[in-house]
């Protein structure tokens, strides 16, 4: 089996342009290939999984990638799958996230001589002049076509914004530009892409000839991965000082019954023979293909010795008897008690599991918050100093999120 017939039994690929032609560029590592990344936060999320380990797997078969920092377009924002206009984040913002990006990619890819590049867009893009840029690419879009694009859909149900409109032509011009300079013959994205990423394949073809577009190739991953990365409102970071291992580990410990096997398939390096076999687990063998999963994504993140930790932290809440050290704790000072107690909707709010103190009082008010083992019934309760000390106190909300404090 190719690399390409991989993708495909992992449930990768949704649609591409030419497949035959793409199929035999990738199994005999032929792809130079770019996948981008637009740098809004000073870290990756679960959410860019699926394209790192896509960039891991096309690597290890030859194929040669390059991350795209989107230094220049995350001046702009995407407004794919959005209803309201991004932050406009300054270029110093951008430089320093971009950096925090490249630490974590080195975990998966290898960028060493030959092997990978890095390049960010904001090197070519914030050089053009405007009227050059009209006259030269902008010619080549259909406005027509532009609005019927998906990626612009919801935005235009509440008001799109010029400045965002012009959000495809910079994605397409990266292509156009990462095909004349670097020799790259292929691009990947989520499925939301799919116009923007038409779009380049269109300029190239305009632009360079009917030649030039047999080379360029537009593969296409699910967008499952855009979904992924999100739980109780807050994203789930690579970056252990937002996200914890075990708090990592946690949350793909618990995604549902339903979505276990196809996490597996298309996150983790399994064999795909192995992956057949779980595939015929039902009952409570999902809870172990989830340890098997959570397991697996942590290591890759944080790294065997984290991993194990947070393996056995987790299933010292659930079996009992085991060391509950690595669970994310808080330390609680005398400033955070009143009268020496402190509610527990501050609590819930302190541990991340609420975002605001209205919530934390609907999360009582509906019985899903805990002391310990004691239901919150009441959402003035309060909890007194003294049971925080020595291995101190745990709050849970549902039955899948932990939080231990202590008095420091």
């Amino acid at each position: 089996m190719g690399i390409y017939e991989e993708l495909k039994s992992r449930g990768l690929i949704a649609q591409v342009t030419d497949e035959e032609q793409i199929r035999t560029m990738v199994n005999a590592g032929k792809a130079k290939f770019y996948i981008g990344f637009d740098c809004t936060a000073d870290s990756l999320t679960a959410g860019h999984f699926m394209a790192l380990t896509l960039m891991k797997r096309l690597q290890a078969a030859g194929n040669k990638p390059i991350a795209l920092i989107g230094g220049g377009t995350t001046m702009i924002g995407d407004p794919s799958g959005r209803t309201d206009m991004r932050k406009m984040l300054t270029r110093e913002d951008i430089d320093h996230n971009a950096a925090c990006f490249r630490r974590q990619m080195e975990r998966f890819i290898d960028f060493g001589e030959g092997r990978a590049m890095m390049v960010n867009n904001a090197d070519w893009l914030l050089d053009l002049n405007y009227v050059e840029l009209l006259r030269e690419v902008g010619a080549c879009f259909s406005v027509n076509n532009m609005l019927r694009a998906e990626c612009y859909k919801q935005r235009m149900e509440r008001g799109l914004s010029f400045f965002e409109f012009n959000y495809m032509i910079m994605q397409s011009y990266d292509f156009y530009y990462l095909f004349k300079n670097y020799g790259c013959n292929m691009q990947f994205g989520g499925d939301d892409q799919w116009s923007n990423m038409l779009g380049g394949t269109e300029l190239i073809r305009k632009k360079l000839g009917e030649d030039a577009h047999a080379m360029t190739i537009t593969l296409l991953t699910d967008s499952q991965g855009k979904k992924m990365g999100k739980t109780a409102g807050n994203a789930v970071w690579l970056d252990p000082n937002k996200t914890t291992p075990f708090e990592f580990y946690q949350y793909w410990r618990n995604v549902g019954d339903a979505d276990v096997m196809k996490c597996v398939r298309m996150l983790t390096f399994l064999p795909l023979d192995q992956i057949a076999e779980m595939d015929r687990w039902e009952g409570s063998q999902l809870n172990e293909a989830k340890e098997i999963l959570a397991y697996e994504l942590t290591k890759m993140v944080h790294g065997e010795e984290e991993a194990a930790k947070a393996k056995g932290a987790a299933r010292a809440l659930f079996a009992g008897g085991a060391d509950n050290s690595d669970m994310p704790t808080t330390a609680l000072t005398d400033a955070d008690f009143t009268d020496g107690k402190i509610t527990v909707i501050d609590l819930l709010v302190k541990a991340g599991f609420c975002s605001t103190k209205s919530d934390a009082r609907r999360t009582i008010q509906q019985g899903g918050a805990m002391i310990g083992d004691e239901k919150v019934a009441d959402v003035s309760t309060a909890v007194e100093a003294s049971r925080f000390e020595g291995d101190g106190l745990i709050v849970k909300k549902g039955k899948k999120n932990f939080h231990k404090f202590t008095k420091a």
